[in-house]
């Protein structure tokens, strides 16, 4: 049994009485896809006309080209703003939904109802997919490497990103980089490497690039190396071990397991009693209502993030007045 406790502003609850007891998860030889939500640009894969699913179901094999009772299995899935991607245990990365800025990646800025492969990365193994509003960022490893190609790279496509096709993306980093995750927000993206280095693009009008301002129009990517552990001490560099997108707001865990969150700050989605420039964080700070809490995992949503420790404690904020 795992015990823990859910905190959303001043409430406590245990978890286990919200979900019950918990028990062992085996890696399973199979496994499905279910989807629900709003459907108008046909985001949940469903061949129906019904523009909202209210109740969870099953999109069938035979969608993704696997006859009915095959031994799939998915590896990963995303959702952007109406478009949605998932890695299959094969590395085919499928895509469906809304286009209109060609974040499905096929070359075109025509939506699709139906999943569907992203024929340009048949020759890389997809690992991992996040997808942003109107972007999609994948990493993959080739299928057939003489040891001169990295072992994990990163390709993007979307609104922002250059290409209705997915294009490698090195950014700030050197070709030889390993990239161990990518998150996408609405409009920014951020990438963490193998050794602990995060490098952050898009737009920053909140800050959400972690630069220590804010800026109109597109911007390059650029590591991020300032880090705020403590508002009286000059910042520092940390070494991070994942990283989460919200919707105009990041959060990052370092190797000490300490949540780090910068960006748009305005509905309490940073975790701070107070913020250091209006309703925003310029540049990644700690989160210290966490001290002394090794988190393993983080979260961003729209306007909110969670965190997971070693222990199995969930924790949340939001719309909440930190200082009450």
């Amino acid at each position: 049994m795992v015990l823990g406790w859910l905190i959303r502003g001043c409430d406590q609850m245990a978890i286990d009485e919200i979900f019950g007891e918990t028990r062992p998860v085996l890696a399973p030889t199979k496994s499905a896809l279910y989807v629900w939500g709003y459907n108008q640009s046909g985001q949940t894969g469903r061949k129906c006309e019904e523009q909202n699913l209210r109740i969870p179901k099953q999109l069938p094999p035979d969608l993704f080209g696997c006859p009915a009772g095959a031994n799939s299995r998915w590896l990963d899935v995303a959702c952007g703003r109406e478009h949605t991607a998932a890695v299959a245990s094969d590395g085919s990365l499928f895509t469906w939904g809304a286009n209109e800025f060609g974040q499905l990646g096929d070359g075109t800025e025509t939506g699709r109802k139906h999943p569907k492969k992203v024929k340009l990365l048949q020759n890389e193994r997809v690992i991992s997919v996040s997808c942003g509003a109107h972007c999609t960022a994948a990493i993959a490893e080739a299928r057939e490497n003489d040891g001169t190609i990295s072992s994990r790279r990163l390709w993007v496509w979307g609104q922002n990103q250059g290409s209705n096709y997915p294009r490698l993306f090195w950014g700030a980093f050197s070709p030889d980089t390993v990239i161990r995750q990518v998150s996408c927000g609405a409009v920014h993206v951020v990438t963490l490497s193998e050794d602990g280095l995060l490098q952050a693009w898009g737009y920053n009008e909140y800050g959400q690039l972690g630069r220590g301002v804010t800026c109109e129009g597109l911007q390059k990517a650029r590591v991020i190396n300032a880090y705020a552990k403590f508002l009286d001490e000059p910042p520092e560099l940390v070494k991070i071990t994942q990283v989460s997108c919200g919707e105009y707001h990041s959060a990052a865990i370092s190797e000490d397991g300490e949540v780090y969150t910068w960006g748009l700050g305005n509905m309490g989605q940073l975790g701070h009693y107070s913020l250091q420039s209006d309703d925003k964080e310029l540049i990644p700070r700690r989160v210290v209502a966490l001290n002394e809490i090794f988190v393993k995992d983080v979260a961003s949503g729209g306007v909110h993030t969670c965190a997971v420790t070693t222990e199995g404690a969930l924790y949340a904020w939001e719309v909440v007045n930190l200082v009450n």
